[in-house]
């Protein structure tokens, strides 16, 4: 398998800067396209292209008549985007992999672990129905015409530049000065959390794999912490002693935040245990080896040794007063709960 030619759309994302490295690492030789304006540098041994996918003309002028035995696309999130990769790269390529999301699993869950198999449909949030939307004309391109297509569904997926929770840096902020966090719900809820370095392994193995095609993959790992647990690590790591949590409804939040409704109630409300079995058949080699304990160390080590990188939201913080003040007595009782973990 080494030698192969992998053409990556984004490559410097929090997930897909990982699987370039990845991808590099196998021996492949690989090329990234984008526009040249991401924050973080492109994988040392990638070729890098600079074109805007959004522009098929760029794209065409910087690639010419290349063909690559892998096309993974990490930038594509409504149908016309895919519409558009389909004219660039049908017929040039011989396999397209699209990377949708877990969120596009049916919402809420009624049964877990939830498999590939599981119902795609999540009436709560657009950005999943978007990249529902995207799989059905993959998959209809693969049925009528034998497109050679394979979808990736990653759920929650960081580094150590992408926090998981609510409020980002400004929690932090806030935990370190003694000042409640919130969490939704009970926290007791079970949530998948993926190590982009973890996801890259299982990832790049799906690349020019010809028993891949037409087929979709769930790529989430097994390490499933409560959103206590998350919380917790998060204040041990930043050296919070004492973290106040306030625990408060979903729907609370959502209507008082509306910005925050949809990825709320149509993800992260909801347990999300997954069955790893179909990849972990193909790459027996993909497993956690980070869990979240560690990578909240290693978030608070980055942002503590790249002060310009920490983005203290004020209107964020207001929010999360306003959300404290508006849940009344009840939830307040909760900041002195012992958290789990």
């Amino acid at each position: 398998m080494a030698g192969r030619r992998i053409l990556y759309i984004g490559g410097t994302g929090a997930i897909s800067t990982s699987c370039v490295a990845r991808s590099l690492a196998r021996g492949d030789e690989v090329t990234v396209l984008n526009r040249g304006t991401g924050r973080r540098p492109i994988a040392e041994g990638a070729e890098s292209v600079i074109g805007d996918i959004r522009e098929p003309r760029s794209v065409r002028d910087a690639l010419g008549d290349r063909e690559f035995d892998a096309v993974a696309e990490f930038t594509a999130f409504t149908p016309e985007h895919v519409r558009t990769d389909l004219d660039l790269f049908g017929g040039r390529t011989g396999q397209y992999v699209f990377i949708s999301s877990a969120s596009a699993y049916q919402k809420p869950p009624r049964r877990l672990p939830i498999t590939e198999s599981t119902p795609l449909r999540n009436p709560f949030w657009q950005y999943a129905r978007d990249k529902i939307a995207c799989e059905d004309l993959l998959v209809a391109a693969y049925r009528e015409r034998g497109l050679p297509i394979t979808i990736v569904r990653p759920s929650h997926t960081y580094d150590h530049t992408l926090f998981p929770n609510r409020g980002g840096w400004t929690d932090v902020v806030r935990l370190r000065a003694g000042k409640p966090v919130v969490i939704h719900g009970d926290g007791t809820s079970l949530w998948t959390l993926t190590h982009s370095d973890d996801f890259a392994v299982a990832f790049a193995a799906l690349l020019a794999n010809p028993l891949t095609i037409g087929e979709a993959f769930t790529i989430t790992g097994d390490h499933v912490p409560t959103w206590n647990q998350i919380y917790s690590w998060l204040a041990e790591a930043a050296g919070a002693a004492s973290p106040e949590f306030v625990h408060i409804a979903s729907e609370t939040i959502a209507r008082i935040d509306p910005d925050q409704g949809p990825s709320l109630l149509g993800d992260k409300a909801h347990s999300a245990v997954f069955d790893n079995a179909k990849i972990t058949a193909l790459v027996p080699e993909f497993r956690t080896t980070i869990t979240f304990d560690e990578g909240a160390r290693r978030l608070i080590e980055h942002y503590d040794s790249h002060p310009d990188a920490q983005r203290f939201d004020p209107e964020g913080d207001a929010m999360t007063d306003r959300l404290i003040a508006a849940a009344g007595p009840d939830a307040a009782a909760a900041r002195f709960a012992e958290p789990e973990g």
